[in-house]
């Protein structure tokens, strides 16, 4: 009997179901939608042989060890941007600024830090002393809602060796950034005009008092932080006392560029630079990239070190993740995968606020929800619900902060929660509304289909390009000089004139067709390229069965080589007559 060839598409079942794996498998059809009962959810998770359940149990086995290093990478590369990033950062905040320069602070300090976390501990500290007002803390805080997202839009990349999977993945980590720049351009001027975040904090914080109590430290960052720290361990009050005006980088290191030891044979008699050590454990120790020898630029070649090492182990686990994840789901019915994680929107935000309480960070939340939605395990729909409550989560962090301080510090941590629960307000609840942010991600997700370097641009010019443009033209118009003030006239009237003529021409003058085609060309030239080595292959194959079937010789080169050796033995033949 000849055997069953597999299904590998919807169109081959009698119910016409979609099933991971197949050739056809896309989770905006409508098919993924079709509802299955919790009994059949329950069949496909619970019902299994002991060869299955054992295959489940090393998958799961595998999907923890693989995770806790994927944890493990996102706090090197964390600390390995505080240290680069830490004196630069600190030297951003300052009273001085517009809403706009307030904003754009905030985010290039969180794109630095990359921890939104750290920088609303920052500014919460800043205001409770009094360095930096309460309104241009909320604007900063702003700032930091957006830079926070930058970290899962990294990691999306982790998926350009597949399209489908980079699309999925990319509009499921940039719905994070499109209800924080939507909720932004609605609330900052709101916040401008009226004062409506500053005024409605006041009146919770009216009879606000200190509390005493240690900073709680969540579950995750203690499995985590004792391996992590033995690698690079961050010395936090570098970018706050920078900020406050308190110190400078050069602050740090005052022996002659190095830092100051009582023994330098001893680290642990250093005080601390960039970097320091953790005298507070049971057996105190340095970690390993801490050199008592070292100079500012030594501490930020190891932060650079950090963060690269993080990188790779984020992009390595990463991979392993959706291998993975991948075989645990190969074949299964999206109508049980639908039906398991179909769950009620405002619950899915509470699990999301939930989760982001107990890692501490929006970034690690999205980071591992990212690949999830780049395997067709959660869809954009759903992603949407659990990154607003990571968003939630994350400001608990600058709340338990700002309970030490003053009211004016917890009136900035309250301004945070607002924020983000007047944008939820804004864009959620009503599915038009929703579907905004949820189309600019779709869209974003299909322009890794004419350009897989698109990610890499788009980061470029959203978290850096853009703004260091709008700071640097800002602190133009709040230095005081009239000089600066008309240079920064000019620049504003030629950027303005600049988006108008491209808009014009995209518009009008076909350049948006022009620009997608462009892109097409270059990704069917690049795909051309990448398939060359298997069409060779595929064309070799033909060409072995032709000659198989025609008698031909398979080699043209042998084939001319054979006469060529019969000539040379036929003279020998004749010398030997």
């Amino acid at each position: 009997m000849s055997e069953e060839k597999p299904v590998a598409s919807r169109k081959d079942r009698p119910t016409g179901s979609m099933h991971v794996g197949d050739s056809d498998f896309d989770v905006n059809d409508p098919a993924y939608e079709m509802d299955a009962t919790w009994g059949e959810v329950c069949t496909a998770c619970c019902v299994k042989s002991p060869a299955e359940w054992g295959m489940a149990f090393l998958g799961l086995f595998g999907c923890l060890f693989f995770l806790y290093f994927f944890l493990l990478g996102l706090n090197l590369l964390g600390s390995g941007a505080k240290v680069m990033g830490g004196c630069a950062a600190g030297a951003l905040f300052g009273d001085d600024m517009n809403p706009i320069a307030g904003l754009m602070v905030g985010i290039v300090a969180t794109v630095l830090l990359q921890s939104s976390s750290t920088t609303t501990s920052i500014v919460v500290s800043l205001v409770g002393a009094d360095t930096v007002s309460v309104k241009q803390g909320i604007f900063m805080i702003m700032g930091a809602n957006i830079g926070t997202s930058v970290t899962n839009t990294i990691i999306a990349m982790g998926h350009m060796g597949d399209g489908d999977q980079l699309e999925r993945a990319f509009a499921g980590a940039t719905v994070h950034d499109m209800f924080n720049f939507l909720s932004v351009g609605v609330l900052l001027p709101v916040e401008a005009a009226t004062g409506y975040l500053f005024h409605l904090t006041k009146a919770c914080v009216k009879n606000f008092k200190s509390q005493d109590g240690e900073k709680w430290e969540g579950p995750v960052k203690k499995l985590v932080s004792p391996l992590g720290k033995r690698i690079i361990i961050v010395n936090k009050k570098v970018a706050k006392e920078i900020a406050s005006g308190k110190s400078t980088c050069d602050t740090y290191y005052p022996n002659n560029g190095t830092l100051s030891c009582e023994d330098y044979s001893d680290p642990l008699t250093c005080k601390s630079g960039l970097m320091s050590c953790d005298k507070k454990a049971d057996t105190p120790y340095c970690p390993a990239f801490f050199d008592p020898e070292a100079t500012e630029s030594i501490d930020r070649t190891s932060g650079v070190c950090s963060f690269i090492i993080g990188l790779i182990l984020l992009f390595i686990c990463l991979f392993a993740l959706v291998k993975i994840l991948q075989r645990m789901m190969m074949g299964a019915s999206t109508r049980v995968l639908y039906k398991a994680t179909n769950i009620n929107g405002y619950v899915a935000i509470l699990i999301g606020a939930g989760i982001t309480i107990l890692v501490q960070s929006s970034s690690i939340t999205t980071s591992v929800l990212t690949p999830l939605v780049g395997v067709g395990a959660l869809r954009l729909e759903q992603m949407l619900p659990l990154t607003l409550g990571a968003n939630i989560g994350t400001t608990v962090t600058g709340l338990l902060a700002a309970l030490l301080g003053n009211a004016n510090g917890m009136q900035v941590a309250l301004a945070h929660l607002f924020f983000n629960i007047t944008g939820i307000a804004i864009w959620y609840p009503v599915p038009f509304m929703r579907n905004i942010p949820l189309n600019a991600a779709r869209a974003l997700g299909r322009s890794t289909r004419l350009f897989r370097g698109f990610p890499l641009i788009y980061i470029a010019i959203a978290f850096i390009a853009m703004p260091l443009i709008f700071l640097g033209i800002s602190y133009l118009f709040s230095d005081g000089n009239s000089g600066l003030t008309a240079l920064g006239s000019i620049i504003v009237v030629v950027l303005g004139l600049a988006i108008i003529y491209t808009g014009y021409y995209c518009k009008y003058q076909g350049g948006s067709e022009k620009c997608t085609e462009c892109l097409v060309t270059r990704e069917k030239r690049n795909n051309a390229v990448n398939e060359l080595p298997d069409d060779m292959e595929w064309l070799k194959a033909k060409v072995r069965e032709l000659s198989e079937h025609t008698g031909l010789p398979v080699d043209e080169e042998a084939g001319a080589e054979e006469p060529a050796d019969e000539k040379t033995e036929a003279p020998k033949e004749e010398d030997e007559a």
